[in-house]
């Protein structure tokens, strides 16, 4: 009798063991498919990031040209000159999100002072070269809004996956941290308009 209570406890035992074993790996499968989408939601965001680069030094890349063309305007106000050139290098040198948005937001509103003081120059308002290149960053600033769209909302779809249960904690433990969203600057309210000669 002794016997079968002994099989019957390494039996309860074995059984045990192997649902503590079964449970252990679960979790750890279950941590690890939370890990892997957390690192398809950063690599996501990073994408979305770079998309969002490539436009803004479009954006920088344009800036000079029409500096150019309208520095060939006599009496132009260079004033208007000095400052979308400071605002233009300032957005190349920002580094975070954060700032990265605050200077491409300077620099939008830089833009759309000159386009708005391009009004009182008809002769520059007529050029070809100004009229494209007014239309090449209106279009930049469109897709510069959707891109930064879909940037911000692969941001929230991660960050809020970084603060629930259970993904928190993976989170935590793998040192997967929030990511910031890209703000328009303060002074970027408007898109820029393009003027049309008459």
């Amino acid at each position: 009798m002794d016997m079968f209570h002994g099989i019957d406890d390494m039996a309860l035992s074995s059984t045990i063991a192997a649902g503590v074993v079964f449970l252990v790996l679960a979790v750890l499968l279950y941590a690890l498919m939370i890990y892997n989408n957390l690192v398809r939601l950063r690599v996501d965001i990073d994408k979305a990031w770079a998309n969002v680069d490539v436009l803004l030094k479009q954006r920088h890349d344009e800036v000079p040209n029409l500096v150019a063309v309208v520095g060939g305007v006599k009496d132009f106000e260079k004033e208007v000159m000095v400052t979308i050139t400071q605002a233009r290098t300032a957005a190349q040198g920002a580094q975070t999100v954060s700032q990265k948005g605050q200077a491409e937001g300077a620099l939008s509103s830089s833009l759309n002072h000159l386009f708005a003081v391009a009004e009182n120059y008809p002769n520059l308002k007529a050029q070809e070269n100004f009229l494209r290149l007014q239309k090449r960053l209106s279009d930049i600033e469109t897709e510069i809004a959707d891109r930064r769209s879909f940037y911000n909302d692969s941001v929230a779809d991660y960050n809020k996956r970084t603060l629930e249960f259970p993904d928190s904690m993976v989170a935590s433990y793998t040192g997967f941290k929030p990511r910031e969203l890209f703000h328009a600057g303060a002074d970027e309210k408007e898109p820029i308009t393009p003027v049309f000669s008459p």
